[in-house]
């Protein structure tokens, strides 16, 4: 294998293929990504056998080939050289060893076979249909922070994508919960998602999902099956397991009719909780909220550091509520809110409270209220 490739092109393909890759591996071949050139370019492949990235990148491939080489050190290579380089790549598959040349620097890796490189099975999607890379990113930017890290309830370790029944007809939608918190938003349905079967995506698979949506232009084709979830752009395929477990029933946690409506600044809101947090002791970082007619008094009590209050103008005219949260919690749902106003719908002090944006209602969260 010989090819030359642009430095740019080869550190951007390299690491999308690094980030998949453990770096703790007992198995010597995961810690490699497997570089194939043909024709009129390159890929690049890596897998900890539950995710596999593909990233291609044009090259000039003089003879082609195949070859794995260390994911980590290539990509420190790589990264280490100086822009506009013209990288060369040439294996010598009898020593062993990966030759990468750029300007007056040598380097010679050590290799593994390719053919001892797993290659994810490919597996009969049930499903195949195209999102536009901005509905896809908004779906899973804005739930992701409710995944569960709790390893027992792992069901709960991704984000749920499925078809669901919106106000307007079918949705797909993606939900999230850890417990405390759930965030369920809804896009249009795409066509021919309509049989899609529901799954649960991994965080991890979430996070590298993210690299591949940077690209507002992007159509990502999405194909799904029972075990198996794919994106691919014409650049970049990520294709992962999907968590075999059930999701639990979400609809019953959210609250239906919470009558006491707030309405705030979703931005004051948020510099506000983190001001008054700043002195509560880390371990249960309780904001209690006490709500009086257009009034929202923000307060922590912490016997061992301080105290601290403030107050905020809001809408409101109910009856007069104290309510607690984790400030973590109300901080990471207030910066979901794109627009200007989030919406909070309580009940009691010891219910579940319903936030959203404004008075669009195709992104909801739920929150579980703490006794301060």
């Amino acid at each position: 294998m010989k090819l030359s490739i642009e430095r740019a092109a080869l550190l951007k393909a390299v690491g999308q293929a690094q980030s998949v890759v453990e770096r703790r591996n007992t198995i010597p071949i995961l810690a490699n990504v497997l570089i194939e050139a043909e024709g009129e370019g390159v890929s690049l492949r890596a897998t900890d056998l539950d995710i596999e990235v593909v990233d291609r990148a044009p090259a000039r491939v003089e003879r082609p080939g195949a070859t794995t080489v260390s994911a980590v050190t290539l990509h420190e290579i790589v990264r280490k050289l100086p822009d506009g380089a013209l990288v060369q790549l040439s294996d010598d598959g009898a020593a062993g060893r990966l030759t990468v040349q750029a300007g007056r620097s040598t380097f010679h890796l050590a290799t593994l076979p390719k053919e001892d490189f797993p290659v994810m099975a490919s597996s009969e999607y049930a499903t195949n249909f195209t999102v536009p890379a901005p509905v896809l990113r908004r779906l899973f930017d804005k739930s992701k922070f409710a995944i569960s890290n709790e390893e027992t309830r792992y069901y709960l370790n991704g984000v749920y994508m499925h078809v669901a029944r919106g106000e307007g007809g079918p949705v797909l939608r993606c939900v999230a919960t850890d417990g405390h918190r759930l965030a369920r938003i809804d896009a249009d349905l795409p066509a021919g998602a309509e049989a899609m079967p529901g799954v649960i995506v991994p965080r991890k698979t979430v996070g590298e999902l993210r690299k591949l949506l940077e690209d507002d232009e992007a159509q990502i084709a999405v194909s799904v099956s029972e075990t198996k979830v794919r994106f691919a752009t014409p650049g970049i395929t990520l294709t992962s397991k999907v968590i075999d477990g059930t999701f639990p029933d979400y609809s019953r946690v959210i609250p239906t009719a919470n009558p006491r409506r707030l309405e705030v600044d979703a931005a004051e809101f948020a510099r506000a909780v983190d001001r008054v947090a700043t002195v509560s002791s880390e371990r249960s970082r309780a904001v209690k909220m006490k709500l009086d007619e257009d009034r929202l008094v923000l307060s922590v009590n912490a016997p061992d550091t301080g105290a601290a209050e403030e107050e905020l103008a809001v809408a409101y005219s109910d009856d007069v509520l104290e309510i607690g949260f984790n400030a973590k919690y109300l901080l990471e749902i207030a910066s979901q809110v794109d627009r200007e106003n989030a919406v909070f719908l309580f009940n009691s002090s010891g219910d579940p409270t319903l936030m959203r944006e404004g008075n669009d209602t195709s992104a909801v969260y739920v929150v579980m209220p703490m006794r301060v």
